[in-house]
Formats: C-alpha cells, structure tokens, sequence
C-alpha cells in the first residue's frame, strides 16, 4: 500500500475514532458511538503498520504532518467551522515537514 494511502486512511479513522470520544463526553452523545470509534482507532493503528519504513517512530513522526493537515479538514467539512489562514499556514508547514521525512534521501 502507498504510504500517502495508509497516512490519509490512519488520519481518517484516527480522527473519527477520537471524535466518537468527543461526542460522547463533550457533546453528550449516546454510549455506543465509542463502539465505532474503538474500530476505528485499531483500523488506523493497523494502517500505521503498512507504512513502508525501516522505523516506526519515523512513520510515526511523517504521519503527524498528514494527521495535522487532514484533522483542518475534519474541521472544515465535519465540524462546520471553515479553518483560518493560521490553521492553513501551520497546515502548509507540517505537511512540509512530512515531506522532508518521507521524501528524504537515505
């Protein structure tokens, strides 16, 4: 699997299992939607390890530029609150960033 697919996919399901969290405990939401969020948390742990390096904790470091760009988009489409132009330049930054660690010669 391409490490950007395993990032988006382990950002996706990393956000929305944490948001199950969140609505339960901020938004007063019913008990079960942590039933979905646990599997999503273990589908974006399993997506983790797909990812094509000789290290987790470099993987791990990469993803959090993705995780960082992908959660102003949650914002924006699943919150409703359009993100600013400091959340699109700290964005534009970390993706920058995880660029640097992914694509960097080794």
């Amino acid at each position: 699997m391409p490490t950007i697919a395993a990032y988006l996919g382990a950002a996706f399901f990393e956000i929305a299992g944490c948001f199950s969290f969140w609505g339960w405990l901020r938004l007063g939401k019913p008990v079960w939607w942590l039933i979905p969020g646990v599997v999503s948390l273990a589908l974006f742990a399993w997506l983790l390890t797909l990812v094509e390096s000789e290290a987790a904790g470099r993987a791990y470091a990469a993803y959090g530029g993705v995780y960082i760009a992908e959660s102003l988009a949650w914002l924006w489409i699943a919150e409703g609150f359009r993100p600013d132009r400091w959340d699109l330049i700290g964005g534009t930054i970390c993706l920058a960033g995880a660029a640097v660690i992914i694509a960097g010669p080794r």
